[in-house]
């Protein structure tokens, strides 16, 4: 039982290693970004073109609602997998209880098995006894 808990909280810890990998993306990115100069070349491009401008605001409403569609996404997906974990936990129990009245009633019967096997071996020696 111990070790499904250690891997229940190894599971759960998931998310400083995330943040860490995000960070080192975004270190990489900046990096990337100040080496390769990408907005000194977006602004030479909107310079020679200025009617590519007017699609500044219509890129960054996309993507700003990009965003916030998949924070949606990603928040749904966390509810249900909520939903399906407390599921799952309800019918672990109910499989937990039936396996332990199965048992018990197994233990049941098989003392009273024990019981009419025992009753039936003294039977014969009762017969025998009266016979005598």
């Amino acid at each position: 039982m111990q070790k499904g808990m250690k891997k229940k909280y190894q599971r759960l810890s998931a998310a400083p290693m995330d943040l860490l990998i995000i960070a080192v993306i975004l270190i990489i990115v900046f990096i990337l970004s100040y080496f390769f100069n990408l907005f000194a070349y977006l602004i030479k491009l909107f310079q020679d073109n200025p009617k590519a401008i007017a699609w500044i605001d219509e890129i960054i409403t996309g993507l700003l609602a990009l965003s916030i569609s998949f924070a949606v996404f990603s928040w749904r997906r966390w509810l249900e997998l909520k939903r399906e974990t407390a599921e799952r936990v309800k019918l672990q129990e109910e499989l937990i209880r039936i396996a332990e009245t199965k048992a018990e009633t197994e233990r049941i019967i098989s003392k009273q098995l024990h019981c009419e096997v025992e009753e039936r071996k003294r039977s014969p020696e009762r017969k025998r006894g009266h016979n005598t």
